[in-house]
This record gives C-alpha cells, structure tokens and sequence, in this order.
C-alpha cells in the first residue's frame, strides 16, 4: 500500500499545487476588482465598470475556483486503472459542471437585482462641479432638452439612449452623461426575475412637429418566456410616455 502510495505521491502533490494555484488567481481577480472600484472615484466611471465587467469577472473567477477544486479533489488518487480514471474523470466533470451552473443562475437571475440597486445609487449620487467643488443639481427630463442637441432627444425619444444632464447653477457648468437605454433587464412580471428585456422596437406612427407619434416596445424575460407589449408616445424634443401595456 505504501509503495502504491509512494507511486502517485508526485501526481497528488502536483494537483495540490495546481488547486492552491488556481485559488489563489481566482482570490486575486476579485481583489483586482475591488481595488479597481476602490481606486475609480468618478461614479459614472464606476457605473460603467461595473455594469461592463463585474459579472463577467466573477463568473472567470468562480471557473477558475471550481477547476482548482476538481483538481484537489483529484489529489488523492492511490488507484488509477482505466476504469477508475473513467470513473473519476466522470465524477469530476459532472460535480464541476453542476457547481458552474449554480453560480451561472445566481449571476444570472439573483445578482442582477443586487447589482442594480449599487448602478443606481451611483447614477443618481451627486455630481460635484469641477469649478466650485459643489453638488450639481440633476435636471428634469423638461429642463435637460435645452442642453441636448436634437439628435439627442431623437435617441431618448425611441428609447436607444438615455441622457443625464447635471447643472452646476452658479457658474453654468453642465455634464452631460451617456446610459444605454436597453442596458438592464427589468423584473419579469409573470417570474420575478430579472430578465426582462426591450427585444424589439417598431415605430408605429412617427412624430411630427404638430403631432404625437406612437412605439411599439416588444418584451421578452430569458428566463421563462413571458412575452409582453408596451406602446409608447413619442413626442418631439420630449421623452415618452408608456400609456398601455398587453401581454
């Protein structure tokens, strides 16, 4: 037993190491990410760091957890014959592969509501102005027109692209930032979940300069397929507004 024992010694002890390896790059992509927000303090650049990458980073960080932990779990091994390495390799697969798709449905349909509420403290925490070192003042979707040129107010009109203007009221200054309209997925009425999502959008009637022009929205959740449909007014140099809503 000790000479079998002797005999897989080096490939237990490499496995090992191969799993503490691995552990500790995945730890040190998650202190990465923390350090990176740590150290972003404009929070429009946070909001964008953060909806761009933070899911992306921990779903690379838990693989490179779960493939350090088939590894350790593979470093005891004191029997290798084929069937046992077909039995093992089996074993190893299936336990790593239920493992990643747990953590891919909690990234997927919990987390989402977690990282939703950290994007819109940062969306709407103060400004301050560069010139006075004081908060800005977050305009109305009426006031914010006079600064948004007419290709602009042509993107939120169809709901493409969502605009925030700050105002720095004693000298003028104005920042202007930049959303995606159809970046984040709503709550799904029919399952809860966060996976309701803008799939398709067609202009019903356009607007004139005398007349309301309507929008059809088309909704799909990516998780249970409830399908529904928002009309929406459009009118000019002004935002919509949602009026009906059929499933």
């Amino acid at each position: 037993m000790q000479e079998v024992a002797a005999y897989y010694a080096p490939w237990n002890e490499l496995a090992q190491k191969i799993a503490y390896v691995l552990w500790a790059i995945s730890v040190l992509i998650v202190i990465g990410h923390v350090i990176k927000l740590a150290i972003t303090n404009d929070a429009k650049s946070k909001y964008d760091y953060i909806n761009r990458t933070e899911i992306k980073i921990l779903w690379i960080a838990s693989i490179v957890l779960i493939i350090g932990c088939c590894f350790y779990a593979n470093s005891n091994v004191t029997e290798l014959d084929v069937l046992w390495f077909t039995v093992r390799s089996f074993v190893t697969f299936s336990m790593g592969m239920i493992a990643a798709l747990i953590i891919q449905n909690l990234l997927k349909f919990y987390y989402p509501f977690y990282i939703e509420k950290r994007l819109k403290a940062l969306r709407y925490k103060p400004r301050v102005s560069p010139k006075t070192g004081k908060a800005m003042k977050l305009l109305s979707e009426e006031e914010e027109d006079a600064y948004l040129d007419e290709g602009m107010q042509a993107e939120e009109n169809v709901f493409s692209i969502d605009y925030d203007v700050w105002k720095d009221e004693e000298t003028g200054y104005v920042k202007i930032e930049k959303y995606s309209g159809h970046l984040h997925a709503l709550q799904c009425p029919e399952c809860n979940y966060q996976t309701f999502k803008v799939v398709r959008e067609e202009i019903v009637k356009a607007a004139t300069p005398t007349e309301e022009g309507e929008l059809s929205k088309h909704y799909l959740c990516g998780y249970c397929g409830y399908k529904a449909k928002k009309n929406v007014t459009l009118r000019v140099a002004q935002k919509y507004e949602e009026t009906t809503a059929t499933a």
